[in-house]
């Protein structure tokens, strides 16, 4: 299935490498990919025609730091998004890097966190992921931190200006080993959270639409107590119009929940899909434009696997070049940045010893594809918005990522692989606070950038 093509990477230290996350550094209309550095130096990589350059500043760079996790969104509807890197320098509980907060601010990028008035709301308890959730649907958006061994933080501006910290009030400062987070309308209509945690059971908390949640795990049979989790995807696995989750349990049984019924879940996962590894990542996307996606789980220390839906069942797929034996995988992050029409997957190294980064494509194909960037009333990336496309009869579902499954953040576009049918009935956006734009007979093979509905 893949190919390597990490000499394309042109900027590509040996290092120890985390959370990867897509967004668009420069605001040139094309994305970049932020990788956290840990100890070493952050990088922005830009593909540039021929190849990935490094055009991190000195402030994003953030020498020295420990970076873990990060995601990207538009905190204060200025239509850019800001950039959340979660520093962890220990285990659990407290720790001394605090994490950053990067906004684009007259001309230069600053963390808001060192700004005198959000020293209070300083986040200094270890953490894994962070994800931008948008509770009230008016698309902006606040920074939810899955800490370990601390309160969960939902990170908002106040009437003030300042940064504060929201979790209490919306009910979700929770204590716990948090790890991998999902954020999307994925029990409610509005945006829910899924939350992987680790010696504790997992939360699902379904937004009341009063900007409050109510974690509904253990009813919805999805709580999994006894397990580790870590890397989380979602998409529709079963083609029944609802979306399920994918997720991976350390060295315990990684799991494929459908949601059988509105509210419930029930594992499906195979027993090669199950079979326990040292996972972190997990990706769900069409990678060769057939129209089905593909499950990608990125292992450390141990081979990398890929399952593909195939004659009604979730089958393992060869992975060739992405195989990676012996790679210390701590993150990927998928993305078209070389306009191709298909995806690229790039993993990220670490923890256990310093090695650079990976870059893997698939091989050319005549299959059709479509790509859907939907855009929020302030014109940033719509994360967690829903894109439904309908082709030949059957329909596909994607939720515009909003970070961090694991550490990490996809880019903010739906991409839809549609094998050799290129005639595409219709596609429809449905935002956060449940607008909908329905575009019909859009041609294939393009990026629809859609505009937030104008008010009637």
């Amino acid at each position: 299935m893949f190919t390597d093509k990490s000499f394309l990477l042109l900027d590509n230290p040996t290092q120890l490498n985390y959370g990867i996350a897509v967004t668009d550094i420069d605001d040139d209309g094309a994305f970049e990919l932020f990788v956290a550095g840990f100890g070493g130096q952050n990088l922005v990589l830009k593909w540039q025609g021929t190849g990935f350059v490094n055009i991190a500043d000195g402030t994003l760079a953030d020498f020295g730091r420990q970076a873990i996790g990060v995601a990207a969104g538009d905190l204060d509807g200025d239509g850019r998004e800001e950039i959340y890197v979660l520093n962890t320098d220990t285990f659990g509980g407290r720790k001394q890097f605090g994490d950053r907060l990067f906004d684009w601010q007259d001309g230069a990028w600053r963390d808001l966190f060192s700004l005198p008035q959000n020293q209070d709301a300083l986040n200094l308890t270890a953490g894994r992921s962070v994800a931008w959730v948008d509770r009230f649907g008016t698309g902006n958006y606040g920074c939810l931190v899955a800490n370990y061994g601390g309160a969960i933080r939902l990170f908002e501006l106040n009437s003030d200006n300042m940064i504060a910290d929201r979790a209490v009030e919306a009910g979700l400062a929770k204590v716990t080993g948090g790890r991998g987070i999902v954020a999307l309308p994925l029990v409610s209509d509005r945006m829910d959270i899924f939350m992987a945690n680790e010696n504790s059971p997992n939360f699902l908390f379904r937004n009341q639409g009063d900007g409050t949640f109510m974690d509904i795990a253990a009813i919805a049979h999805i709580s999994d107590p006894h397990e580790h989790g870590r890397g989380i995807a979602v998409l529709d696995a079963n083609g029944d119009g609802r979306f399920d989750l994918v997720y991976g349990n350390w060295e315990g049984a990684h799991r494929l929940f459908i949601q059988h019924e509105p509210g419930k879940f029930r594992d499906i996962a195979s027993q090669s899909l199950a079979m326990p590894s040292r996972i972190r990542t997990v990706i769900a996307a069409d990678f060769d434009n057939d129209g089905y996606e593909e499950l990608f789980f990125n292992n450390i220390g141990q081979p990398n696997r890929l399952f593909g839906w195939r004659e009604g069942k979730w089958t393992s797929l060869p992975m060739d070049d992405a195989l990676e034996p012996r790679g210390l995988g701590t993150g990927a992050a998928v993305g078209d940045f070389d306009g191709d029409g298909r995806l690229e997957l790039v993993i990220a190294h670490g923890e256990s010893g310093s090695q650079p980064l990976s870059l893997y494509h698939t091989p050319t194909n005549s299959n059709a594809w479509l790509r859907v960037l939907p855009l929020t009333a302030h014109g940033a990336p719509a994360r967690g918005a829903i894109v439904t496309l309908m082709a030949a009869g059957r329909q596909q579902i994607r939720a515009i990522d909003a970070g961090s499954g694991y550490l990490c953040q996809m880019e903010p576009v739906a991409h839809f692989g549609l094998g050799k049918e290129a005639k595409v009935d219709f596609v429809e956006i449905r935002w956060l606070d449940g607008k909908i734009t329905r575009l019909t007979s859009p041609t294939a093979n393009q990026l629809l950038r859609v505009a937030y509905p104008a008010s009637s």
